[in-house]
């Protein structure tokens, strides 16, 4: 199955000059959502996780079903104070500012391997600043998975782990 014709693309959202990827068709179709989660259970058996980590939003969508799937632990990393109770944060650099990530303190204990999902890989600075938090709580990241990667913005280049996607778009 060809997921990438479950994919809409939307002009100019959410501004002027962006083209935005929809996975909300793909989570439409049961048939492609079925095949996405299997191919990513493929992907990031082999690092034998104990946790998967998604990345809000959509991340929490890739993830939480995967988890479940490979019968293991999920952990949200989220936006400021998002998460209740104690929580670890990291404030990273964006092309005009800064933002700041949390997961909760007693999400992911000392030494626990663990993978990052997200829907999509662009710049890679969200998926840096969650590896950046999660090895600052103990977590060793073993991977990072996403379902589609614009390639063509190298946001992989800022990840030091293996990444697996699923779509590519070189352009």
């Amino acid at each position: 199955m060809d997921l990438k014709e479950h994919i809409r693309s939307i002009p100019d959202f959410p501004k002027p000059g962006i083209l935005f990827y929809d996975i909300s068709t793909l989570l439409a179709e049961p048939a492609a959502w079925k095949a996405t989660v299997e191919r990513l259970a493929e992907a990031i058996e082999p690092y034998r996780p104990a946790l998967l980590v998604g990345i809000e939003s959509r991340g929490f969508l890739t993830a939480a079903p995967l988890a479940l799937h490979l019968g293991m632990g999920f952990a949200m990393v989220r936006k400021k104070n998002k998460l209740p109770g104690k929580t670890i944060k990291h404030t990273y650099d964006l092309e005009y500012g800064t933002d700041t990530i949390e997961i909760q303190a007693d999400a992911v204990e000392p030494g626990q391997r663990v993978v990052i999902l997200d829907d999509l890989l662009a710049t890679g600075g969200t998926a840096a600043a969650a590896v950046h938090l999660l090895r600052s709580v103990g977590a060793e990241v073993a991977a990072a998975a996403f379902i589609i990667e614009l390639s063509f913005l190298n946001g992989r280049d800022k990840l030091d782990l293996p990444v697996h996607t699923l779509i590519s778009y070189d352009d």
